[in-house]
């Protein structure tokens, strides 16, 4: 393992942003795509890996903290705040709780082939082919009234 590697590690686990540990342990200033990918190899780099499992559980040694401990607190702020009527809280609480259990990502299923929409433009005519009274018509279904705003235009221009 190199030393910029365990940088980065230290760092990501400070900013749990992989970019963030990237630019900090590399000192780059590398376009946005280029610290992405990097830092995202640098995570499933196997010493990382390895390197940021065990500097994990040296934090969770020293402050002797578990995932139970911290959904037990969440639970306990959570009740305090719905005693008090703060829904923001409570519901604060409950996100805390889904993220530590990895509950918080969408997961959205696909049955099927995907398939491109399907847009139907039956009857419709490019504005360019539009007559003048045609174009008045289609823009006042939006509210738009040509005349008057070309008339303002002129009063401002003079």
């Amino acid at each position: 393992m190199t030393p910029k590697q365990e940088l980065f590690a230290q760092a990501y686990l400070e900013t749990s942003n992989a970019s963030e540990a990237y630019k900090r342990a590399y000192n780059t200033q590398a376009n946005a795509n280029t610290v992405n990918r990097k830092a995202s190899q640098l995570l499933k780099h196997p010493e990382v890996i390895k390197l940021l499992a065990d500097l994990q559980a040296i934090h969770r040694q020293r402050h002797k903290l578990t995932i139970d401990d911290l959904l037990q607190e969440l639970e306990q702020s959570r009740l305090l705040a719905l005693e008090n009527i703060q829904c923001s809280a409570a519901i604060s609480a409950t996100m805390g709780k889904a993220k530590l259990l990895g509950l918080d990502k969408q997961v959205t299923e696909h049955k099927g082939a995907l398939t491109p929409p399907v847009f139907n433009f039956v009857g419709v005519k490019p504005v360019r082919d539009l007559t003048e009274d045609e174009l008045n018509i289609e823009l006042a279904k939006y509210g738009i009234d040509l005349r008057a705003n070309i008339k303002q235009a002129m009063k401002e221009l003079h």
